[in-house]
């Protein structure tokens, strides 16, 4: 088995995604909101309450700019490929219904000994007007797909914080929480067949690397956007460990302006995301 280097850079062509109220406000459930006070969300998690306009966690725009399909990376035990990174930019808030035009190219194929590192990146743009609306960047590891030669990639830094957090807020999962994400389309059998888990090397299926980044998302827009999505940016971590079905994630978050920092890790202390780094608007009227 072996990875095709020569699809890096090719750009798929555009395809179309549409999404509906019903699926943003399924999205929400699905990285738990609403999970520890059913009220406490309401702007996320229903369409019809008094006095409530619907609105969308700013990490949807992960899903919504899923969807172009390039040439092939080549051939390799799918139970082998794990989601490594993860970032995007948004570039205005998404509408509880709406559709978009998407694009998408491998941007490269790194070798890192123990298996390839493959990043790529999506565009999804206002079908009608163009208007860019989300970049997506993103990579995958595929074990045992290393050691061909190549370079290892760039090496982002992330300056380890010398102080307490800001923030810290934890948020507890369901246990069948990988049972509700799932149904936002990512159907993929590691987090629901004990058979194709254990093949991975896991005692059990686990949480979706995206359900595991939306909580974390959540926490981010309420501690430092006030709970508005107008405000959030960009987002981007690395996922280092998986996370169980059940277990809790506590997000501490280092502030820097408009700037943030961000680990999310277990009740064990295992980090799960890190290297995070998020971005918001200053509020209207901030001096900053």
């Amino acid at each position: 088995m072996a990875l095709d280097h020569s699809a890096i850079g090719v750009e798929s062509a555009p395809v179309e995604r549409s999404w509906t109220s019903a699926d943003t406000l399924l999205y929400a459930v699905g990285v738990g909101a609403g999970l520890d006070d059913p009220l406490r969300e309401l702007p996320f998690t229903t369409e019809n309450t008094q006095g409530v306009e619907q609105q969308v966690l700013p990490t949807f725009a992960v899903l919504a700019a899923q969807g172009g399909h390039g040439p092939g990376i080549g051939v390799f035990d799918p139970a082998m490929l794990v989601h490594a990174e993860q970032s995007f930019d948004l570039h205005r808030p998404l509408a509880p219904a709406g559709s978009v035009r998407i694009t998408s190219k491998v941007t490269g194929i790194h070798d890192k000994g123990s298996g390839a590192l493959v990043t790529s990146e999506a565009v999804a743009v206002d079908p009608h007007s163009g208007e860019p609306l989300i970049t997506s960047r993103s990579s995958v590891f595929i074990r045992g797909e290393g050691g061909f030669g190549g370079g290892r990639g760039p090496q982002a830094g992330w300056p380890e914080p010398d102080r307490a957090p800001d923030h810290t807020v934890t948020y507890p999962t369901r246990p069948e929480q990988a049972l509700i994400y799932r149904l936002s389309g990512d159907r993929n059998p590691l987090h629901s067949d004990p058979a194709f888990a254990a093949k991975a090397g896991f005692e059990r299926p686990i949480l979706h690397g995206l359900c595991t980044y939306g909580f974390t998302g959540r926490a981010l827009l309420h501690a430092l956007a006030e709970s508005d999505p107008a405000r959030f940016v960009s987002m981007s971590g690395r996922f280092s460990n998986p996370a169980f079905p059940g277990e809790s994630l506590t997000v501490s978050v280092w502030e820097d302006g408009d700037t943030a920092r961000f680990r999310t890790t277990k009740a064990d202390g295992t980090v799960v995301i890190d290297r995070g780094r998020v971005t918001v608007r200053a509020a209207p009227g901030s001096p900053r």
